[in-house]
């Protein structure tokens, strides 16, 4: 027999996992996350990508063989408790986001310029020079 979901066995423990599972409700992260914009500049190309709710030290921005890997890392808790000091809710929120964009083997960490604002990470990059191949791991630093 069909019965409809208020008469589900565990009716309260579904309600409850509803509330707090929807992506937005709490953290205010998407979980679309890293939207990307790309932008021809002429000579250069600019990545404006989206990273709501992190702050410039979970990001990081690295250049390996070719690829920018573009990574972020939060973590937070939330702890509210009542006047006796029992727990009404208690949340912990751990999230790590990660993208790759190829832009060529022949640039360096100094070819990238990178920022950070109002959770908007900009980065701005000359296309491929051909200038001789770099294979080694580099990090970019964001301003």
């Amino acid at each position: 027999m069909l019965l409809p979901r208020l008469f589900d066995d565990n009716y309260m423990d579904k309600v409850f996992d509803d509330m707090f599972s929807f992506p937005t409700f709490f953290n205010g992260f998407s979980s679309r996350g890293m939207s990307t914009n790309v932008k021809d500049l002429g000579k250069e190309y600019e990545l404006e990508i989206e990273l709501p709710g992190f702050k410039k030290e979970d990001i990081h921005a690295q250049l390996n063989n070719g690829y920018l890997t573009i990574s972020a890392d939060k973590k937070s808790a939330t702890d509210i408790k009542d006047e006796d000091g029992k727990y009404i809710r208690r949340e912990r929120y751990s999230g790590k986001c990660q993208r790759s964009f190829y832009v060529g083997e022949h640039l360096n960490e100094e070819d990238f310029k990178a920022s950070f604002k109002d959770g908007i990470l900009s980065i701005v990059f000359p296309k491929d020079n051909y200038q001789e191949k770099i294979e080694n791991q580099r990090y970019i630093p964001i301003e």
